[in-house]
């Protein structure tokens, strides 16, 4: 006679440390973003291009604060870089859906946080390799003039400031059925680079351009990832990245929350 199986209390289900964060997953997610020839194109090779293409434009010795215009526009890709890259890595959550993955790890002991952290993590692995490849650029092409630490701090604050563009990745992918959505947040980010001030700068712009842009994503983070170099960020540049942050993480928060279905 066969015995049947017992029944698991779920209240009595040990949960894993840490709520189920652990590197082994962490480094799983890494080698599938680096294998993406798409992400890596996209995220590694086109900002250090762009970078490549404004080589021969006139004015880049010209002063900007610690440094020069060229010295600018390196800190300015490695921003666009970063942000394409945390915003493809936060969207794979939608391919994640279109498969059903993501129903699969709710039934599991994989605490939602411990989830949303790893994807936070390899977004910050990979938008640090975008910037060090525009800054290596930068390097070889010995146009870019400023102090050594004032490069060291520039990276460092354009990481922190990607964090917004990963949560609007999650945000997004919560939202947009598989592959669509790098297919808006592509043409999306470079849209908003163009009015945040990250391409051009806001001088160049018409008056009523350059008040739209006040209000975009874009500008905020951008005039902090380049205040160790000009040394000015208005203070509403640091409301706008803060809001948006905030209203990015409230919305992926909001919609993991309410992701239940298959898509």
């Amino acid at each position: 006679m066969t015995s049947l199986p017992m029944t698991l209390d779920p209240e009595t289900r040990s949960v894993p440390p840490m709520g189920g964060f652990n590197l082994t997953v962490l480094g799983i997610e890494l080698k599938r973003m680096l294998r993406n020839r798409r992400t890596v194109i996209f995220t590694l090779v086109l900002p250090a291009a762009l970078l490549l293409s404004f080589g021969n434009q006139q004015g880049w010795d010209e002063k900007v604060g610690s440094g020069n215009v060229a010295a600018y526009l390196l800190v300015s890709m490695a921003l666009y870089g970063a942000a394409l890259t945390a915003t493809a890595t936060g969207s794979m959550v939608a391919m994640e859906r279109a498969v059903g993955w993501s129903r699969q790890l709710r039934l599991t002991p994989l605490n939602p946080v411990a989830y949303i952290v790893m994807k936070v993590l390899v977004a910050l692995c990979m938008g640090a390799l975008a910037i060090a490849a525009v800054n290596a650029v930068g390097v070889a092409m010995g146009r870019a003039e400023m102090p050594i630490h004032v490069w060291v701090e520039s990276g460092v604050v354009t990481l922190i400031c990607m964090l917004t563009f990963a949560a609007l990745g999650l945000f997004v992918g919560y939202i947009v059925p598989g592959e669509n959505a790098m297919q808006i947040l592509g043409p999306g980010l470079a849209l908003l680079s163009f009015l945040g001030g990250v391409f051009i700068p806001l001088d160049q712009y018409a008056d009523v351009v350059r008040h739209i842009a006040y209000w975009t994503p874009m500008y905020g983070v951008a005039e902090i990832a380049r205040g160790p170099l000009t040394h000015d960020v208005p203070w509403f540049a640091v409301v706008n990245a803060v809001v948006w942050f905030g209203l990015f993480v409230a919305g992926a928060a909001w919609r993991m929350s309410k992701d239940t279905a298959r898509v």
